[in-house]
């Protein structure tokens, strides 16, 4: 700390010695404030880190694998394709008649005697109270109905559009964990630069703590040091907790036991930094998205619906036959007394004159849902290459982003490099110093940024076009 006195020359040595305690007395002072506010030593203490403590690090391709196994979205879209496989199942069977058995048992409480005839012909009189059995078999089917084909083609459609659903469900849940694994990943790049910030801040409460002892600045450059230290220190402890939040969240969309963090060092991961994708290609494999593939399996169930719709105006035929029997015998006519036996073959013809206009409304309401779905088709071809455009535009905005932001991070270490040394030479103020370091605590946070978008974007281009980047990767580029 120095001070001027121009006027001490034309004091006496009284005045003098009684001015330079005083001056002695503030830098004195201003030393205590200084170790008041901050203990002696070289460097505060680093925060630990008590983040990654019982958390394993997880690649993005298991954290995938995983989640599809896990997550209920997929779970519950696997179990549609069995249902509806069993539908078909069930339309293939309606070409085959229906078998059906009985035996049954009747005791009857008239009191004195019955007769009835035995399978000889013969007129046979018995105990009234006695126990009758019976037993019968018999078979229907249908022998026209135009409503089975297209029944069956309808089950045969929503089995498919039940698989592209799953198709679907997989690259939502795949792009729900990249982003919260990307997510994770800034959390923790936000935490090694707030540790950096830090360590920063210390070293120039440090050298701050110096100028003011040895005179050469005021107690405030300590202060205004030792509060950089405590935004710092906050700094690392919001980003502590952002990273906790993040690695919660992954741990939940992947389905593990065990909590999870995002890999650092994971190479699918940083070739995302320098991806370059076909323009041409991605918006060619647009069309042939999942969402796409399943807005067209849509409307081949809401066309082969409107056929079973139009199949109530024609006739059916039925055919059935029967045959069973009845008497005395506990075993059901498979004993001593034999059963008499009948049988009955029928064939009916059924054609519903007038339904109260119902056939009419489920024609046009069939025919509704497929105009519906061909018009959900149309814009979603049209969404693909609207969202396939944006996909890029963000990706290669990004990329520049990130480019940018190295450069001002250059830019920004060499302002902080020059600002210590002239404020070591007292050519600036610990101010200059400080607005420089948080120019550089926000290039550093604008970089983490930029990456994490040129990751989403790139994870929304897989999503989009349902296969890898690798797929559409630029000529000459292997991402």
């Amino acid at each position: 700390m120095s001070f001027c006195f121009p006027h001490l020359h034309r004091r006496g040595p009284v005045t003098l010695a009684v001015t330079l305690a005083v001056a002695l007395a503030v830098a004195l002072a201003g030393a205590a404030v200084v170790l008041a506010v901050t203990p002696a030593g070289a460097q505060l203490p680093a925060a630990t880190d008590s983040v990654a403590a019982g958390t394993r690090p997880v690649t993005l391709s298991e954290a995938l694998r995983l989640a599809n196994q896990n997550a209920p979205q997929t779970v519950s879209a696997r179990g549609t394709v069995r249902s509806n496989q069993a539908q078909v199942r069930a339309a293939y069977g309606a070409f085959l008649p229906s078998v059906n058995a009985n035996v049954g048992a009747v005791r009857q409480y008239t009191g004195g005697s019955v007769t009835h005839v035995n399978s000889s012909g013969e007129q046979v009189t018995v105990n009234g109270n006695r126990w009758t059995y019976s037993n019968g078999l018999s078979f229907s089917a249908q022998l026209f109905n135009l409503d089975r084909f297209p029944r069956l083609n309808a089950a045969k459609a929503n089995v498919t559009a039940a698989e592209q659903n799953v198709v679907v469900q997989s690259y939502t849940v795949d792009l729900s964990v990249e982003q919260q694994f990307f997510a994770a990943l800034a959390a923790r790049e936000g935490e090694d630069a707030a540790r950096t910030q830090l360590a920063q801040a210390q070293e120039e409460l440090i050298a701050s703590r110096r100028r003011v002892i040895a005179g050469a600045a005021t107690a405030s450059d300590s202060l205004r040091s030792a509060q950089a230290v405590a935004q710092a220190q906050l700094a690392l402890a919001t980003a502590q907790s952002n990273r906790r939040d993040a690695n919660a969240a992954l741990t939940r969309l992947v389905g593990s036991d065990v909590p999870l963090a995002a890999s650092l060092t994971d190479p699918q991961v940083l070739a995302l930094d320098t991806v370059r994708v076909d323009s041409a290609a991605v918006v060619a494999r647009a069309q042939l998205a999942p969402t796409v593939n399943q807005a067209q399996a849509q409307l081949s169930v809401a066309h082969a619906n409107r056929q079973v719709a139009r199949a109530a105006y024609f006739p059916t035929v039925n055919v059935g036959y029967s045959r069973g029997g009845s008497g005395l015998d506990s075993r059901f006519g498979f004993g001593g007394d034999p059963f008499a036996y009948s049988g009955q073959l029928n064939f009916s013809l059924s054609y519903p004159l007038f339904n109260q206009f119902s056939r009419e409304a489920s024609v046009a309401q069939a025919t509704v849902a497929e105009n519906n779905a061909a018009a959900s088709l149309r814009d979603t071809r049209l969404q693909a290459t609207q969202l396939s455009v944006q996909y890029i535009d963000a990706l290669r905005l990004g990329q520049l982003q990130v480019a940018v932001q190295n450069a001002t991070i250059a830019a920004a270490q060499e302002d902080l490099r020059v600002q210590r040394q002239r404020y070591d030479l007292g050519l600036s103020t610990i101010v200059d110093v400080l607005t420089a370091q948080t120019a550089l605590n926000q290039a550093r946070a604008d970089l983490i940024t930029a990456r994490n978008t040129v990751r989403l974007a790139a994870a929304r281009i897989e999503t989009l076009i349902g296969q890898p980047l690798s797929t559409v990767a630029a000529p000459g580029v292997t991402p």
